[in-house]
């Protein structure tokens, strides 16, 4: 098969390598506003008995470290999309809930419903891309992510919006935020060394994911931001489907799918769970499926990631999916990430 890479060097693939410069725009203006400082005291005080994390696609799916961090703190924390939050969870709504809400647009069809729906009853932190938005204004608190304009797909936005809410869970969870400036300050280094050698990348992909009609990308704990994130942009970006879910779930019936036209992507994540995810890798592999390890260990380089800490390792692991949906639409030969039917910012419910 003779591939072209001039078919995928458009605008977002531009976004793509401009993620490193996003994540380092992004380390040099967060901060610990006044009115954040006075919600993370409210919080330690007592004055709220759950914190919701809201958001819709990627701003969602980013979510879950966070999750995992206010959980493990010893907060009450929920995850709820916010399509479900205003019209089936509305009682949320109240002045015992913290609602943190995650939006590139900030003016997406259901955070100006949750703006309507709220009125003002919970307080809301809100992060996003766009400072002058509806979530915004309605917003108790705000934190800005500096990812700039973006053709389509949300990758600088997603990266931004981790780095982002790993910021705002230390200062939530009253950690030394000097501490965490440095952990993160290795974050857009460690994607720029990977992403050196995207072409590279592409071009195995490209043979590797020969005759693939269906994709699974798989893992644990807070390597579900990728998982999800991930079936998204591919469908999104190719046309092609995708699907993420965690290991666990792998098991019960999508096993079943293994063929020579299923690729899985088992993410090794944490230490805590690494072992079960490298046991799923080998049990797929043993049955004959195509799979791959994504994590410090993987054998292919496209796959593998040097990390430093969770919170960076969080922020890579999107990066070989990238990599893939590139290397589907060189296949393809179609232009990746160019929206037919779907917009930038979904302004209808």
């Amino acid at each position: 098969m003779v591939v072209d890479l001039k078919v995928i060097e458009g605008e977002y693939l531009r976004d793509i390598l401009q993620q490193p410069q996003a994540l380092e725009n992004t380390l040099e203006t967060l901060d610990r506003s006044k009115e954040l400082l006075d919600l993370a005291a409210r919080l330690h005080k007592g004055k709220f008995q759950r914190i919701v994390l809201t958001g819709m696609g990627s701003s969602f799916h980013a979510l879950h470290p966070l999750n995992l961090q206010l959980i493990g703190q010893g907060f009450t924390s929920l995850m709820v999309e916010t399509s479900e939050l205003v019209h089936y969870k509305n009682r949320f709504f109240d002045p015992e809930t913290l609602i943190i809400a995650v939006s590139q647009s900030g003016r997406s069809a259901e955070m100006v419903r949750l703006a309507e729906v709220n009125r003002k009853r919970s307080a809301v932190i809100a992060v996003t891309n766009t400072p002058e938005s509806p979530l915004v204004k309605h917003a108790t608190a705000a934190l800005f992510t500096q990812a700039g304009s973006e053709f389509s797909v949300s990758c600088k936005t997603y990266v931004t919006a981790l780095m982002a809410l790993k910021w705002l869970g230390d200062v939530l969870c009253e950690r030394d935020v000097r501490q965490t400036r440095r952990e993160l300050s290795h974050a857009a280094p460690a994607v720029a060394a990977y992403l050196a050698d995207w072409k590279d990348y592409v071009w195995n992909l490209v043979q590797s994911l020969n005759d693939i009609r269906h994709l699974f990308f798989v893992g644990r704990g807070s390597s579900l931001a990728a998982v999800g994130t991930g079936a998204l942009i591919v469908k999104e970006s190719d046309h092609f489907h995708g699907e993420g879910m965690s290991s666990a779930a792998f098991r019960h019936g999508p096993l079943e799918m293994l063929s020579g036209e299923t690729f899985v992507l088992v993410f090794s994540g944490d230490a805590k769970t690494r072992d079960l995810n490298l046991r799923l890798l080998a049990d797929i592999q043993q049955q004959g499926g195509r799979a791959a390890l994504a994590g410090e260990t993987a054998t292919q380089e496209c796959f593998r990631l040097t990390s430093r800490s969770s919170s960076v390792r969080t922020i890579l692991e999107i990066l070989p999916i990238q990599m893939i949906t590139l290397a589907l639409a060189a296949r393809a030969d179609r232009e990746p990430g160019r929206f037919e039917l779907a917009t930038k910012v979904t302004t209808t419910e």
